[in-house]
């Protein structure tokens, strides 16, 4: 295993450094492009630059100093500029869902004790209905702000200029928990940012000729830090569009050559890109650049050439991506593998809020479709209390870990010890260093004898047969065995099912197909893993805006029902 070093003594250790960096090697060079309103509107680094110095002048001079500010509202230059102005010069920084519920607001604002907040002007309606008493700036109130502020700065107000960023406090308070009566706020720091800036650049090859195509909310550490941050840091251009149902016109329109996803949205890439082979039938043509491409001796130079003999395809997703990471949840190793073949390096990472959030990644030139990848620079990753499987709690240590979690001392004890964070995941690293998460641990379902069945190795494995769309596993307890029994909670594919056996195609049908689905699992498993039944759900399985399943939602409805059967 690799020895626990810390990051480059030259690397900047605070965000101000950063931007200013930023603007003083590309002043005149566009960073922010995005749509608003059917027009499109670009930002130079010169400009953050000089807008985010601005308006910390003028929150300054209205009091804006030592607070816990929420920042709401969708992806775009405002939440931009009003993060870094928070952040650089004024207090913390509280990223909020901008779908959170009024109950949700009210929660996360009592808890972190704010007193301000910016937003958008639609999430500045939520506010008030919430009746949250909190100073209020929208976003619509930037440029008149920021005009306030250029003045104060022309007229020789320094304040929020030369304000001391102690790299090592908490700036930044970000709630994980998704709930209203259990907030977790994880705090983190200039450092931990930085920190985690400095392993991506170790570990991604980006340059100032990029463009990031933003797709994932930012109030997530995932997207701010590495599809926000990142960028900003090597010079290359962000792009915010008009949203998830709009994607194909935002990429035709941007031409990204970077994006950051979650699983599903690999799926949907990957779906898109063969579709488009099927429909200017170019089925024969894909082949043959596959296998002529192989002979070439780089990935970088195969990847190059399935692109150019395939730009027919790639017009579809802007012509030019070509890096695809994943994140948030295990990716379809299928998929991955499916979009480099068409010329995109597909991989996916780990991380945890806690860890701001990077903890391992893949490379382009070194990886496993169904690991998590390797350590990141200047951290470690091991297993805990390991079992004879060899499967036990992934810790890790790195500069990026938090300072802790906010009220909670007692929960920060337990979670970092001796330097250690313990994540709560569960995995293995095999003999090439390689992370392989087997689920959460507050997730396992623990028979009777004591057996784990971990839910994503079962979910992984129906959601790979034909007619179920999309599944999630739960241990149900059977009060006639005094045992828990594994239980499937599966969305069936309605369209494949009426595609294959007709529109008339009966619902006993659907049930036999199921229950051969789970039969054809449950043989490659050892008996206490098998899936005892199914339970149908018309309707999607509940994601969080990540795209994370909320599981505690499906497994109390899910014993709800199943219990039902004991009555």
């Amino acid at each position: 295993m690799k020895a626990y070093s810390e990051p480059s003594t030259d690397f900047p250790i605070d965000l101000r450094q950063i931007y200013r960096g930023a603007a003083d090697a590309w002043r005149d060079k566009v960073f922010i492009r995005e749509n608003r309103n059917g027009s499109r509107y670009s930002y130079t680094f010169g400009k953050l630059a000089d807008d985010v110095d601005a308006l910390g002048t003028a929150l300054r001079a209205r009091g804006w100093t030592d607070k816990k500010i929420l920042l709401m509202g969708e992806n775009c230059y405002a939440w931009v500029v009003s993060y870094l102005a928070i952040v650089c010069g004024l207090g913390t920084v509280v990223p909020v869902d901008r779908e959170a519920s009024e109950r949700e607001l009210a929660h996360i604002a009592a808890f972190a004790e704010a007193s301000a907040v910016l937003c958008s002007d639609a999430c500045a309606a939520r506010i008030h209905s919430a009746e949250l008493v909190l100073d209020t700036v929208r976003f619509s109130d930037l440029p008149a702000l920021i005009r306030e502020g250029n003045r104060s700065i022309i007229n020789g107000d320094r304040t929020y200029l030369d304000a001391v960023i102690d790299p090592d406090a908490m700036h930044m308070l970000l709630f994980t928990s998704g709930t209203a009566r259990s907030p977790k706020g994880v705090m983190l720091s200039h450092r931990n940012i930085c920190f985690n800036l400095s392993q991506i650049c170790d570990a991604i090859r980006v340059t100032d000729q990029d463009t990031f195509l933003s797709v994932l909310p930012l109030h997530h550490v995932y997207e701010c830090t590495c599809g926000l941050f990142f960028p900003l840091f090597c010079g290359a251009t962000v792009a915010f569009g008009d949203g998830m149902r709009q994607l194909t016109r935002s990429m035709q329109d941007f031409q990204p050559t970077v994006m950051l996803c979650w699983p599903l949205l690999v799926d949907l890439l990957h779906q898109k890109l063969r579709l488009r082979i099927q429909q200017l039938g170019l089925q024969r043509r894909v082949a043959r650049g596959i296998r002529l491409s192989s002979t070439l001796p780089t990935r970088a130079m195969r990847a190059a050439a399935r692109r150019r003999s395939l730009s027919a395809v790639h017009e579809l997703l802007g012509g030019k991506l070509r890096l695809v990471i994943s994140g948030g949840a295990a990716a379809n190793p299928d998929a991955l593998r499916g979009l480099r073949e068409l010329g995109i390096c597909a991989y996916q990472g780990y991380g945890l809020t806690e860890c701001a959030p990077l903890v391992a990644l893949n490379r382009e030139n070194r990886y496993k479709d169904d690991s998590a990848g390797l350590p990141t620079s200047g951290a470690l990753f091991d297993v805990h209390d390991m079992r004879e499987d060899g499967i036990g709690e992934i810790r890790y240590k790195g500069g990026n870990i938090m300072l802790g979690y906010y009220k909670d001392p007692a929960l920060t004890a337990k979670t970092i010890r001796d330097g250690w964070f313990y994540t709560g995941d569960l995995g293995y690293i095999d003999e090439d260093g390689f992370l392989f998460i087997t689920g959460r641990k507050k997730d396992v379902i623990v028979t009777a004898s004591g057996k784990s069945v971990f839910p994503e190795e079962l979910e992984n494995a129906l959601n790979r047969t034909p007619f179920v769309k999309e599944s999630v596993v739960v241990g149900c307890f059977n009060p006639r065995k005094q045992d828990h029994d594994v239980v499937a909670v599966i969305v069936p594919d309605r369209a494949r099912f009426i595609e294959q056996y007709g529109s008339t195609a009966s619902d006993e049908r659907l049930d036999l197909e199921l229950r051969r689905a789970i039969s054809d699992v449950n043989t490659s498993l050892h008996p206490y893993k098998h899936v005892k039944t199914y339970l149908l759900r018309a309707r999607e399985i509940p994601r969080n805006s990540l795209q994370k399943i909320k599981r505690a939602e499906i497994i109390g409805e899910a014993r709800a029902e199943y219990g039902k059967r004991f009555l």
